[in-house]
């Protein structure tokens, strides 16, 4: 019987649970021989406070067929000399090098990503392109496949990433019956893509946590955040406002702020924004009443589909 394909996936402080836990799930259940590495074989404290001990330090791990680079608290990791020289050896010999969300930017820091595509965690693409210039960042994709070098995108992309990893390594057939398994429905041909949102344009402007700025004595809660690559609406309660004019003109300053233009006066709630593409977007603010000083505010962002002329 032949011997088992090993996985080596590297650990540290801050690592985020799911980013290796998933591939772990999947790769074992493959019928690989998975195990951790560390810089030193002490406890790891993961994202979230989860403690973990490493199998392996990294002058004593064995060789291994894929190398997994998880994301989380990526910082000093990155800029580890010793971390990034053992990447480059040990890829060397590997069959697949993959990293999960913003394990990408370990990844990257070792030139082995030059020249080829990536994604990353959504919010962290930008981050990604200013250090590792020459690698094409993409937004629309799950995962981006360079042969060798796979990248994947956040938190549960690294599930997919894996899956397509057994298909690779073992045949569709293998990846089916695991994510059956799994209970996991995976759809391998799937477009989506959370970088790729069109919430991308209202989150440049409201943050992560879509926060209004509200004046002292007004609140404001999310009720709901929801659409496609083309469209998004968010609706937001807000409580302690004096009129619709003056939740629709908080909006429109907000919104202002983020490169978004006015059609036309500021409270009428109609907005557009011309993306990085060329691509145009319409805006659309619309408050109602619900009880003395309750308001519910709907902002609505659709991509038109025209495409801005350059001269």
């Amino acid at each position: 019987m032949p011997d088992r394909r090993k996985v080596a996936i590297l650990l540290f402080d801050g690592v985020q649970i799911i980013d290796y836990t998933g591939p772990y799930e999947v790769l074992g259940q493959a019928g690989m021989e998975v195990f951790t590495v560390a810089v030193e074989p002490e406890m790891i404290t993961t994202a979230m406070g989860m403690r973990v001990m490493p199998h392996y330090a990294m002058d004593n791990a064995p060789a291994a067929d894929v190398l997994l680079i998880p994301g989380g608290e990526v910082g000093p990791t990155q800029e580890n000399p010793s971390v990034i020289r053992w990447i480059q050896k040990r890829s060397e010999r590997a069959e697949y090098v993959m990293s999960v969300c913003n394990g990408a930017y370990i990844l990257a820091k070792t030139g082995l990503l030059d020249g080829l595509t990536a994604t990353t965690f959504y919010d962290l693409q930008d981050g990604l392109s200013a250090i590792a210039p020459t690698v094409t960042v993409v937004r629309d994709q799950r995962y981006a496949d360079n042969g060798k070098f796979i990248t994947t995108a956040g938190i549960s992309s690294g599930i997919d990433g894996s899956l397509h990893l057994v298909s690779k390594l073992f045949g569709r057939g293998r990846a089916q019956m695991v994510a059956l398994n799994m209970e996991y429905d995976w759809q391998p041909d799937s477009t989506y893509a959370r970088a790729n949102l069109a919430d991308r344009h209202i989150r440049t402007v409201f943050r992560r946590n879509l926060l209004l700025d509200t004046p002292p004595g007004v609140s404001a809660t999310v009720l709901s955040t929801e659409g496609s690559a083309r469209e998004w609406e968010v609706r937001w309660e807000v409580r302690g406002a004096s009129s619709a004019v003056e939740l629709v003109r908080l909006v429109g300053a907000q919104l202002g702020a983020g490169e978004w233009v006015a059609r036309n006066s500021t409270d009428t709630g109609g907005w557009e924004f011309t993306d990085d593409e060329g691509i145009k977007w319409h805006g659309a603010v619309d408050v109602r009443s619900i009880r003395d000083e309750v308001f519910t505010i709907g902002l609505t962002v659709e991509h038109t589909g025209a495409r801005e002329r350059h001269r």
